[in-house]
């Protein structure tokens, strides 16, 4: 066994689908049994290594490739157990919870090559049956980021009138008539026509324009949440019995 777990140590990890999910760093062996049960696989994804059972798992002799009988997205999501202490009992139920492990059948009986397991299943075959593992497909959604559509922010000119009342001033003449009291005061005046005049001033308006700046307008983009319905068609495993008695109370 020491050999076998020796070769082990570093091969590529493949899922029951074949999909790659990391590299072997080293093996938990149960202590009561003495049989390896967990691999630490390194995948990426965490800091630590994520442990995935070697329950059912297939390893030829002389390859690189480890394949273990449970899904990528499995390990993915699986409780993650620190490394830097042993797996506690409470931890390695978590783990075959997660992974649907039957505690009694996850060492070394099912962690052979595909020729030793089938020595094994066909010398049990008179002891009773050791059953069958149902799976199931789950839908794995995924999100990508796509181009929605495009805004643009356009400036352009209008004309329109305006109107604006401006103050004015202007000079008027009026008579003013004051009586001569005094005639030595006077002097010495033509008698005849004479004439006077005066300037006259007003206010003149001319209209010019000017541009001055009044606001900022800008783009800003919002994250709104939202939600989509998503659907696709997933398989399960069913079991079907002959010869099976369906109720199992019932004495023969």
């Amino acid at each position: 066994m020491t050999g076998l777990l020796d070769e082990i140590i570093g091969n590529s990890v493949y899922d029951r689908g074949g999909d790659k999910i990391g590299k072997v760093k080293q093996i938990y062996i149960d202590n009561a049994s003495g049989a390896p049960t967990w691999a630490a696989v390194s995948t990426g994804l965490f800091h630590d290594d994520s442990l995935v059972p070697l329950a059912g798992a297939q390893h030829r002799a002389g390859s690189d490739q480890l394949q273990v009988q449970v899904d990528k997205e499995e390990v993915r999501s699986a409780p993650h157990i620190p490394m830097d202490h042993e797996i506690t009992a409470d931890e390695e139920q978590q783990l075959f919870v997660h992974y649907h492990v039957d505690p009694q059948r996850a060492g070394w009986d099912a962690f052979a090559d595909p020729a030793a397991q089938g020595r094994d299943e066909r010398r049990g075959m008179g002891g009773g049956d050791e059953g069958l593992v149902r799976s199931e497909e789950h839908l794995e959604v995924h999100k990508d980021r796509a181009e929605s559509g495009t805004a643009r922010l356009r400036k352009y000119v209008v004309t329109e009138e305006q109107t604006i009342k401006v103050p004015t001033t202007h000079e008027e003449v009026h008579l003013e008539r004051e009586p001569i009291t005094d005639p030595t005061a006077v002097g010495t005046t033509d008698f005849g026509e004479q004439e006077t005049e005066v300037v006259l001033h007003e206010d003149r308006v001319t209209v010019t324009t000017e541009a001055v700046p009044v606001e900022r307008v800008r783009l800003a983009v919002d994250e709104v949440q939202d939600s989509e319905t998503v659907s696709g068609t997933v398989r399960k495993e069913r079991f079907e019995t002959e010869g099976v008695d369906k109720d199992p109370k019932r004495k023969r």
